[in-house]
């Protein structure tokens, strides 16, 4: 009996190591595609890293730009006002000097025409003189607008506060026929402020009669006289009109 016992506890212990080797394979699970699965999903998150690192990246350089054009735009726009003021002021300063150069143009043209006006002699020998109630810049208004009505054109003009002299350009008048003599004249006219505003009055003429082939006749005192006297009287009627003082 001895010997019958033995073959089987051999055999029992034969299959129990079996048993025990099926057991413990079976519980140990196949771990190659959960291996796989997890390296792909830490590629995939490593790229999705990778893509997100390069987004911020770019989200700080275009951060950056940004930031460059604001301060580019507040610079611009501090020059821009910078710009206008100093504008501003180069235009103030323009206006003042412009002010100031037809100040001293003035100034200059005063003084030109005062010294002028002093320095000119005047030949008032048989010149006709007359008086007038007048101030000298009513009186030499009116004495402009005479010598323009009746054709006379200005070749000198010379006014101050206290004296004028206006001299014309020669007129020639032809004949109104042949037979018929023209004459031509020439005026010169001088005003002089005197006190209780009063002008005094001087006009002299150079009347000369013209002939057929320019020749020149001779002109009696009388007639130049007359030709005086009567830009004077022109003169004192325009004076005397509404409106003139």
């Amino acid at each position: 009996m001895t010997r019958d016992k033995i073959p089987a506890t051999g055999w029992l212990m034969k299959l129990g190591i079996a048993v025990l080797c099926l057991m413990t394979s079976g519980c140990q699970p196949d771990e190659s595609p959960f291996k796989a699965e997890n390296e792909a999903l830490k590629k995939q998150i490593a790229k999705q890293e990778s893509l997100l690192n390069s987004l911020q990246d770019g989200n700080k350089v275009m951060q950056q730009q940004i930031d460059l054009l604001n301060q580019e735009l507040r610079d611009a726009k501090q020059a821009t006002e910078a710009a206008k003021e100093a504008t501003g002021r180069l235009n103030e300063q323009l206006d003042e000097q412009l002010a100031q150069t037809k100040r001293m143009r003035a100034d200059i043209q005063r003084t030109a025409a005062a010294q002028a006006s002093q320095n000119l002699k005047i030949d008032e020998k048989g010149a006709q003189f007359d008086t007038l109630p007048r101030s000298l810049g009513a009186v030499a208004k009116v004495v402009e607008g005479a010598l323009s009505r009746n054709g006379y054109q200005l070749k000198v003009a010379i006014t101050t506060d206290q004296k004028a002299v206006y001299v014309t350009e020669r007129k020639v008048s032809h004949p109104t026929s042949l037979e018929v003599a023209g004459f031509r004249n020439q005026y010169l006219v001088s005003l002089q402020a005197l006190p209780g505003n009063v002008t005094r009055l001087g006009v002299k003429a150079e009347f000369e009669k013209v002939a057929q082939g320019g020749r020149i006749l001779s002109v009696s005192a009388e007639e130049t006289t007359e030709i005086e006297r009567r830009l004077i009287g022109e003169i004192n009627r325009a004076l005397d009109a509404p409106g003139k003082t």
